[in-house]
């Protein structure tokens, strides 16, 4: 008989009907009469209930010379052939009555996830098995879910979808914290003069690494096709051991020609609503489950933000705000005055306490922000929005930086400087080398145009979908630190 997934099982009103369902078993409990068997595939984050009459079942295996139903235990893997009933029990439309149940992979008692609860730490440890749990299961389908949205919002919005490489010379965010990618023995290095490493025996014949962004390719793809978006890995050496921080993450990344500041916000603020609503729409069980085990506030704190005007706020404005609040007596780990990189215990407080709804943060003092960012012609803060407080002590960029609750910024986007001189004056004040860069200068020369663009951590946009506490949880195997496996 033709297998039917457990989440279309569970929508069916044709009792009566024969149906074989594949999958593993949750739970297994005995009573005098009959067996109850919970089975989940992973369809859904409901389990179908199997009703056995030991005495009226046929048990099977091709592995196990004689299987009884003691076999069937917590992680065992079976088919079940038998008929769809109209189930007695409360919160579960039907039920299976058994007919016959072939194992198809026994699970022994040394199974890490048993029903019993176990830390997260310990399924990390079992990154292998822990997407078998009902909690990662959830977490991975809305992950599903996410990818999809992001598809179909850019696609409906006449975005391209640009496939940027992810080996790469250049070092978009100028940081240094790249993998690098090589051939060579690393034993028997062939250095030069001054001991700098010669890379002409190497496969691409100079030093290359994993990618950081794709950004800077993707401000290329923008100024042929107009608008472009890349969703794909992205990887950085940094020794962050943090719930925020991944060393391999994936990156929504859009650049849009002809687009300024304000447009780029609407276009933050727009995409991040679809997604949240899309998950909202086509994940409801696996997000009702998250609000009762993780996070009991998650599905308000979802829809509050689709119902919400993002406030845009000057950097000025607030280091006021935060300042103002140290002065009323709250307590911050790290500094806050003008020109420094705000903590995310700062973007938190913005959000969650004092304006109570995300908040787009706007025009950074350009010594904390790349080079690519289009600098304000004002040293005013915010003068391109309105704002004409605070005069800011120094150049401010365009940048666009998306505050979110629980997370702290979840976009970083700006304007991107197009004219060549201004661009060339900023890379030498950060004494950069532009011999990785000749092609993205190249843009700047011939037929130059606006454009803007951000990025969007993937994970850190599933932390906030799921409630979940830590980055390493909402992807299938994190790597982090001294973490590598599976």
């Amino acid at each position: 008989m033709k297998r039917t997934k457990i989440v279309d099982v569970l929508k069916s009103t044709e009792y009566g009907k024969a149906v074989c369902v594949k999958g593993w078993v949750r739970t297994h409990r005995s009573s005098k009469a009959v067996d109850f068997i919970a089975l989940n595939d992973g369809s859904t984050i409901k389990n179908v209930q199997i009703v056995v009459d030991p005495d009226a079942c046929q048990l099977c295996s091709n592995t196990v010379a004689a299987p009884s139903l003691k076999d069937v235990t917590t992680g065992a893997c079976i088919a079940v052939s038998g008929t769809l009933v109209e189930s007695p029990a409360a919160g579960q439309p039907s039920e299976i009555q058994a007919t016959s149940i072939e194992v198809l992979g026994l699970c022994d008692n040394t199974y890490p996830m048993q029903k019993k609860g176990q830390s997260f730490e310990v399924m990390r440890k079992n990154a292998h098995l822990r997407l078998r749990t009902n909690t990662f299961g959830a977490v991975m389908r809305i992950r599903h879910n996410m990818a999809i949205a992001i598809h179909k919002y850019f696609h409906d919005h006449g975005f391209f979808y640009f496939h940027t490489p992810l080996i790469t010379a250049s070092d978009c965010e100028g940081a240094g914290n790249m993998f690098q990618v090589t051939t060579k023995n690393l034993y028997d290095l062939k250095k030069d003069e001054q001991g700098k490493i010669i890379y002409d025996d190497d496969f691409f014949g100079e030093q290359t690494s994993l990618t950081v962004s794709g950004q800077l390719e993707g401000e290329l793809g923008a100024t042929a096709l107009g608008a472009i978006y890349t969703f794909g890995p992205t990887f950085r050496a940094e020794n962050s051991n943090t719930p925020r921080h991944l060393a391999e993450f994936w990156m929504i990344e859009p650049e849009v020609a002809f687009m300024d500041q304000e447009e780029l916000m609407d276009l933050e603020e727009d995409f991040i609503k679809y997604c949240v609503q899309w998950a909202l729409d086509n994940c409801q069980d696996d997000l009702a489950f998250l609000n009762q085990m993780i996070d009991k506030s998650l599905i308000d704190r979802l829809k509050s933000v689709i119902g919400t005007e993002f406030v845009r706020l000057p950097y000025t404005k607030g280091i006021e705000i935060l300042q103002e609040a140290i002065k009323n007596g709250h307590k911050f780990e790290f500094p806050c005055n003008w020109g420094d990189d705000l903590a995310s215990e700062h973007e938190r407080y913005l959000v969650e306490q004092h304006f109570k709804k995300p908040v787009i943060m706007t025009d950074y003092p350009s010594a904390i922000k790349a080079f690519y960012m289009k600098q304000n012609v004002s040293a005013e803060a915010g003068s391109s929005i309105g704002y004409r407080g605070t005069v800011a002590p120094g150049p401010t960029m365009q940048g666009t930086d998306v505050l979110f609750p629980q997370i702290g910024e979840i976009i970083g986007g700006s304007v991107r400087e197009e004219n060549y001189d201004k661009l060339m004056a900023e890379i030498n004040a950060r004494n950069m080398e532009t011999d990785k860069l000749w092609w993205y200068l190249d843009t700047r020369r011939y037929g130059s145009c606006p454009h803007a663009g951000f990025g969007l951590g993937f994970e850190r946009l599933i932390l906030f979908v799921t409630g979940m506490q830590n980055i390493r949880d909402v992807i299938p195997f994190p790597r982090t630190p001294k973490t590598a496996d599976f």
